[in-house]
């Protein structure tokens, strides 16, 4: 007899795991939307991801949904504008093999070693940077101007308008939403703020008109550069903690343990085989969905498959060209909106890794920690060792990682 969790491909699943991906749609493109990616093949990514996770855990495999990762937007952004697509490609495979390294220590050294490599104290900072730096570009956006602030493409007022509008909603939906609805406050954000500005006439749809009904993702491959390896490497250490978050939670709705089979060691293989695949075609790295984590509880869907199905309209509608037209139409300013939250989200979650985990500010040791995590990498130091330069998020977490490693342990530090 069937469990509830065990994978059972049935097609009458496929309209429940086309719901599942509506609820990952606004969280999904937004991160190839901002950070100039292609939406299209991030879908194409996140159901090739899925896929492969499922492949990699078939002995047990999670009712998890994998797609692009929030974490990376700032590297991806920064990366760009520095080393350009294949360049930043580079990078993103190799935080997508750092999973891989990971698993392999998991499998050897059991999971515990990832706590003391990457306790809270350093987690917890590493995460608000990614959010905090990234604030000047959501407000630049909410107030219709490019992400560096350089170029007006919204007239002030209009563009306030637009982003406070797709922000109240979202934070709506997401306070006061009931059932599936609750798990959509960006994609319910995002409509509002794109009703708005088809009333002010600010939405030109040349993009559609076009864009092909049926067109291959622009795929692109990675080019070596050791530069995008050395920043965004380090920026990998939080959502590989996040990934650990995902399989706890998914674990705890479904009363199923899958620490222990397929296992925590088999998981994040799954997950550095999804990223590294999605970075080798011009994809974002891939992290499990809490949004889909959440419609799994509401609607005690547990079956596996499901999510098989998900990742299949996924890769369906990346050949839609007209669809990635569409998604090109949104103005800055209801991305900047949406954004304003999200950043702060971010830094927030960062700020309650270190709560939930009881850290002791008043401990001088971890006060340095954290201090020097926030200045190097909020204040843009830059470290040049032999040509090869470390700045920003990166600098961060390693400062952090080493002096976690060294700095002695005081008398009176909680011990909770």
């Amino acid at each position: 007899m069937l469990h509830k969790t065990d994978y059972n491909f049935r097609f009458k699943d496929s309209i429940i795991g086309l719901q599942f991906l509506f609820v990952a749609f606004g969280a999904l493109v937004l991160v190839p939307i901002l950070t100039g990616l292609d939406p299209n093949v991030a879908l194409f990514t996140a159901g090739l991801g899925t896929l492969l996770f499922q492949l990699t855990t078939r002995e047990q495999i999670p009712p998890i949904f994998l797609a692009s990762s929030f974490s990376f937007i700032a590297p991806i952004i920064y990366g760009l504008k520095t080393w350009g697509l294949a360049g930043t490609l580079c990078g993103l495979a190799a935080a997508g093999l750092f999973y891989f390294f990971l698993s392999i220590l998991v499998r050897i050294k059991g999971s515990d070693f990832l706590h003391k490599i990457f306790p809270a104290v350093v987690v917890g900072p590493v995460i608000m940077t990614i959010g905090l730096i990234l604030s000047p570009v959501a407000v630049n956006m909410a107030m219709g101007k490019t992400g560096d602030g350089a170029i007006v493409l919204v007239p002030l007022h209009q563009a306030m308008m637009v982003s406070m509008s797709a922000l109240i909603v979202t934070l709506l939906v997401a306070l006061l939403g009931k059932g599936v609805l609750k798990l959509l406050p960006i994609l319910c954000g995002i409509i509002a703020g794109y009703t708005v500005s088809l009333i002010l006439g600010i939405v030109s749809f040349d993009s559609v008109a076009k864009a092909a009904w049926f067109a291959i993702p622009n795929f692109v491959t990675p080019e070596w550069n050791l530069e995008a390896i050395l920043y965004i490497l380090p920026i990998a250490i939080a959502p590989a903690v996040e990934h650990v978050g995902g399989i706890l939670t998914i674990s705890n709705v479904t009363k199923t343990d899958y620490l222990k089979k397929p296992g925590l060691k088999t998981t994040l293989l799954g997950d550095a085989i999804a990223t590294t695949a999605a970075s080798m075609l011009g994809g974002p790295p891939n992290t499990t969905y809490s949004e889909v984590t959440g419609a799994v509880t509401i609607t005690k869907a547990f079956n596996p498959a499901i999510m098989t199905w998900a990742a299949l309209f996924a890769i369906i509608l990346a050949f839609v060209g007209k669809l990635g037209g569409l998604l090109a139409t949104i103005p800055v300013p209801v991305m900047g909106g949406i954004l304003l939250l999200l950043f702060g989200i971010i830094a927030s979650i960062g700020l309650g890794t270190m709560v939930r985990e009881q850290v002791d500010m008043n401990d001088p040791r971890n006060m340095i920690i954290v201090s020097m995590i926030l200045v190097l990498a909020i204040g843009g130091m830059v470290v040049d060792m032999g040509g090869v330069a470390f700045s920003g998020i990166g600098l961060g977490a390693i400062v952090g990682i080493v002096l976690n490693l060294v700095l002695p342990k005081g008398h009176h530090i909680s011990e909770q």
